[in-house]
């Protein structure tokens, strides 16, 4: 059998009442996390393109929800809008050992798919769940691969985990799914070359694989046929966007342990709207200043791990000057100059193009390899920090705070989607965040009248209403 063939079998054999309750627990708060950055990226001009364009793609209204709007879309339109949001602001959670972005994927494929497929709460859940083993499984069968050839994993095995999502929530049969992975794989693209300049691009990897995959499903079930190969063939996934070939025994090792391991316990839920891998050194900075209180600070060398720095400090030069907001998001120097001058790092920092003070403040920062990195098992930093006293304090972060060795406190994971909640105009976001949280009990028409009682703000909301 291939290794398609073998994924579905495996996955169609496991119920709902196979998820232990943990993981279920633990994926209904990923969902929560993803629709609350959804909303705040609807609240900013993250959002604007998404919502703009949104009402052009979707030809008549359609049963499926766009987070910001209070009218219908195709579920196709809005995975690709939703997608794109959740991934918008940098803010959307992340397994950082096989370094996917799941939820901005699944949780926008999820959650249209089921308004479309009328699903009901707890098919939505399971099929979110599987996804995110999916796609956790790709990325651990060739770690670093995919980004070494130029691909964003969260994009190229993104359509391939979402089309697993979709597929589900239509209750496709096995073949219909081998083939509807398949059409995916057609579908999948995601490069890095956005880094050039800091363009907003990125955000649309997730919402075209989420996008993808809704579509995969519906072709497929219409009987579009695909390959069965996708994983292990000549121009599969693994050795056209990895250029891995052994990655497919290792995938397959993978597909055993599906019902037995649990990935999605290990996900990270991220506490600043920039890109994960400069986290950890913006809480070595935090340590740092506690160390020296009221002082000043004069210089700091970060020890960057070899395979963060293309996103996070390569070029140097250009770190130091974004052209854009978002830009910076993934600007090392940049987001720790943010913090030193604002005392903080939020949506906020990133919503324009950084100030002149925080500019001057990044050239008193620099960089190096960090040689003993256990990247991407681990995301570390350190930190060797002077002081205008002549002080000096270096600090170490093993790994960053929000996954499986850090986890967070259920309420810390509340907190942040109150907050992002908030930054929308209006919508009921406490009976919002029960009813996701006892999502496997609630119709699917529930969660769609909650989602559209929140409204965009800004220039926005004229063609998202």
């Amino acid at each position: 059998m291939t290794l398609s063939r073998q994924l579905v079998a495996r996955l169609h054999s496991l119920s709902s009442t196979a998820i232990p309750a943990d993981v279920r627990d633990a994926a209904k708060l990923h969902l929560l996390d993803a629709i609350g950055v959804g909303l705040a990226a609807a609240a900013t001009s993250a959002g604007e393109p998404y919502l703009m364009t949104a009402p052009a793609l979707n030809g008549s209204d359609g049963p499926a929800s766009i987070l910001g709007c209070t009218r219908g879309f195709s579920p196709a339109v809005a995975a690709l809008a939703n997608g794109g949001m959740i991934h918008g602001l940098e803010y959307d959670d992340t397994h950082t050992g096989s370094i996917v972005h799941g939820s901005s994927v699944l949780a926008a494929c999820a959650l249209a798919a089921a308004e479309g497929a009328a699903a009901n709460g707890d098919d939505l859940l399971t099929a979110y769940i599987k996804g995110w083993e999916v796609m956790i499984r790709a990325g651990l069968a060739a770690p670093g691969k995919f980004q070494a050839q130029g691909f964003q994993i969260t994009s190229v095995a993104g359509t391939i985990g979402a089309a697993l999502v979709a597929s589900a929530l239509l209750r496709l049969d096995d073949a219909p799914t081998v083939d509807a992975i398949g059409i995916a794989l057609s579908q999948a693209s995601g490069v890095f070359e956005f880094l050039t300049n800091g363009s907003t691009v990125k955000s649309l990897h997730a919402g075209w694989a989420a996008h993808s995959g809704v579509v995969a499903a519906a072709l497929a079930g219409a009987g579009l046929s695909g390959p069965a190969t996708a994983f292990e063939g000549k121009f599969g996934l693994f050795r056209q966007f990895a250029r891995d070939a052994d990655a497919a025994d290792r995938f397959a090792a993978e597909i055993a342990t599906l019902g037995d391991v649990w990935h999605l316990r290990e996900a990270a839920f991220k506490f600043y709207p920039c890109c994960h891998y400069i986290h950890p050194f913006i809480e070595a900075l935090e340590r740092a200043l506690e160390k020296v209180p009221g002082v000043a600070v004069e210089r700091i060398l970060c020890e960057v791990p070899r395979g963060a720095a293309l996103l996070i400090s390569e070029p140097w030069d250009r770190k130091l000057k974004p052209q854009s907001g978002h830009e910076a998001r993934y600007s090392l120097p940049i987001s720790l100059a943010a913090y030193l001058v604002e005392g903080a790092v939020t949506p906020a920092t990133f919503a324009n193009v950084p100030s002149a003070k925080i500019m001057a403040k990044a050239e008193c920062i620099r960089a190096r390899p960090m040689d003993d990195a256990q990247f991407p098992q681990r995301f570390e930093a350190r930190l060797h920090v002077q002081f205008a006293n002549g002080e000096n304090a270096q600090v170490y972060v093993e790994d960053v705070f929000g996954g499986a060795r850090r986890p967070p406190s259920r309420e810390s994971v509340l907190s942040k989607f109150r907050a992002n909640a908030a930054l929308i105009a209006s919508g009921d976001s406490k009976a919002l965040e029960t009813a996701m949280l006892s999502i496997e009990q609630q119709p699917i028409a529930e969660v769609t009248r909650l989602l559209r009682t929140f409204q965009s703000n800004g220039a926005a909301r004229s063609v998202a209403a």
